[in-house]
């Protein structure tokens, strides 16, 4: 599948990391179906743990993510015989033998294993897909609100640690681990039940909507972590990773394919969105031969096997826009009327104020800045949104005013906390004319 070979490139070095990372939510998606989410998970993290302990003394065994499954499905039977052992203590007899008899007894008897390292995982790669969908469709059930929706996939799904996600959403490491256990709390409570809805689509696009904003979150925040003031996960290469797990679960599903493509083109020139000095490069600028043309090679299979479905949707729209860009040898090649009317569809298709201010761009750059400028009157919604500031600062700039370029740079300023682009701005506002 295209997207592959790039999603392998990105894979840590460091053989736990790459399990916890790439098989520890299948393993999980697994258990889940017959111990529940949280002891599932709580089996998975011990199994995980154990790892960490004897592989530096013992090696890394030959097939790491069944030897994952098989301490884990040990863990969670060891921990079922301990919670069945607890209730014998404390009932009588009578319940004490209807307990015994049950689910202990089953899960010991579906989950035997050997003693070695596993050679193989004993289940076909056809409930592994099932499993793993129904648990990142589970994760993004509309009873939790975006950000547990986000937090959850990551943890669960994407084998991200508590602390990756809290440090890398700026948000405090127990206010996340608060927002976790409420989530799987209510999904116990609930009885939410870990299954593919019929309404598969409405769901889709609310797994899409996350990933779509665990994308943005990396990619755009990118200048706050290249400083060295923190360590952050890279969020924008987990979404692709994720992307690309539920193009192959579910491959008929155009809108999914629009977004992987959408991620792949703009990770292809991630690396020239900063320069040596960690300061922003605008797309104008970019070193273009520093772009990644294997990824972009990528993007496009993809997005022509979205296209050739003649489903349209916003995200394959976003991919087409990207495209173009990406195909561009130079920013002059750009074509700049073709993306304008593509944003034209997009404002018609959501309605979105930031599509809006992007569509204005893309008039400005084929038809002149008062073009744009007439257009960017027009949009409300967006007042503390630094990027509509810092854009009719640049074509107040090209215009030829001066003042009311810096009146806007300095507008910018308000409302955005990245170091980058926060530099960016000073600079534009000291001198709008470079």
């Amino acid at each position: 599948m295209p997207g592959v070979a790039y999603r392998r490139s990105l894979v840590s070095p460091d053989p736990l990391t790459r399990l916890a990372r790439e098989d520890s939510g299948r393993v999980l998606a697994l258990l889940a179906r017959r111990f529940g989410v949280g002891p599932a998970e709580e089996a998975v993290q011990d199994a995980l743990a154990e790892a960490a302990r004897v592989w530096p003394e013992r090696g890394v065994p030959m097939n790491p993510p069944a030897w994952l499954m098989t301490v884990a499905k040990r863990k969670a039977i060891d921990r079922l015989r301990r919670e069945a052992s607890a209730r014998r203590r404390t009932r009588d007899a009578a319940f004490d033998s209807q307990v015994a008899g049950s689910d202990t007894a089953d899960a010991a008897d579906a989950w035997a294993v050997d003693d070695g390292d596993g050679d193989t995982m004993t289940v076909d790669e056809q409930h592994i897909s099932d499993d793993q969908l129904r648990l990142m469709l589970l994760c993004c059930h509309p009873a939790l609100d975006r950000d547990t929706q986000v937090a959850l996939t990551l943890r669960l799904v994407g084998g991200l640690t508590t602390p990756e996600i809290a440090a890398a959403f700026l948000v405090a490491e127990a206010t996340l681990a608060q927002r976790i256990v409420r989530a799987k709390r209510k999904i116990r409570d609930a009885g939410i039940p870990l299954s593919i809805p019929a309404d598969l689509d409405g769901r889709l696009d609310s797994l899409l909507s996350v990933l779509y904003l665990v994308f943005n979150e990396g990619y755009l925040s990118r200048g706050g972590a290249s400083d060295g003031a923190a360590v952050r996960v890279d969020l924008a290469d987990e979404a692709i990773r994720l992307t690309a797990l539920v193009a192959a679960l579910v491959p008929d599903h155009a809108e999914t394919d629009g977004l992987l493509a959408l991620e792949l083109f703009h990770r292809a020139r991630s690396h020239t969105r900063l320069d040596d000095a960690g300061d922003l490069v605008l797309l104008e600028r970019q070193d273009r031969s520093q772009w990644d043309g294997a990824v972009i090679r990528d993007g496009n299979a993809v997005l022509a096997r979205a296209l050739r479905r003649m489903q349209p949707g916003p995200y394959q729209l976003q991919a087409v826009i990207a495209s173009h860009h990406a195909n561009a040898r130079a920013a002059a090649d750009t074509d700049w009327p073709a993306i304008t009317v593509l944003y034209a569809q997009l404002v018609a298709m959501t309605g979105s104020p930031v599509i809006r201010l992007n569509h204005a761009i893309s008039v400005a750059m084929a038809d002149g800045p008062l073009a744009g400028l007439a257009l960017l009157n027009d949009i409300g919604g967006l007042d503390s949104y630094h990027l509509l500031h810092a854009t009719r600062g640049e074509l107040l700039a090209r215009a030829g005013d001066i003042a009311g370029a810096r009146a806007e740079f300095e507008r910018a300023l308000r409302f955005t906390d990245n170091p980058a682009e926060r530099r960016h701005l000073e600079r534009r506002r000291l001198d709008p004319t470079v």
